[in-house]
């Protein structure tokens, strides 16, 4: 969604937050049921959209094999006293995590700056 009222520069860092954002509540989201059994991670495409804005594209689950867990008193372990855990990696998600916040801030320094050029220049036209 872009807000016609913002310079150009603004919609195209705006869009990236956005998209940032959204990455970061699914790395989020990973992280906190990484002790889920049967959980599969979920990522987040991103694509330009027809104005090259950021957009997100659908959520996918990551289809990698499930980390298979030996504990025979578990509920859900099968005859064998396994059962499948997740397949969510804590190094990789605050690796995608940490990658995130360095884009949100960049984009946001990037906003600023368009911000703060639109006020310079509105200050030199009011003289």
């Amino acid at each position: 969604m872009t807000d016609l009222s913002l310079p150009l520069a603004q919609q195209l860092s705006a869009s990236g937050m956005q998209a940032q954002s959204q990455r970061l509540r699914h790395v989020s989201e990973n992280i906190a049921n990484v002790d889920t059994p049967g959980y599969h991670r979920k990522t987040i495409p991103f694509q330009p959209s027809e104005a090259g804005m950021v957009e997100t594209g659908p959520v996918r689950l990551d289809r990698s094999p499930l980390l298979r867990i030996h504990d025979p008193g578990h509920p859900l372990a099968d005859e064998s006293g396994h059962y499948d855990g997740s397949n969510v990696d804590l190094v990789i998600e605050i690796a995608d995590a940490r990658e995130a916040q360095r884009s949100y801030e960049a984009n946001l320094k990037l906003f600023d700056q368009a911000r703060q050029m639109t006020r310079g220049l509105f200050d030199l036209l009011r003289r």
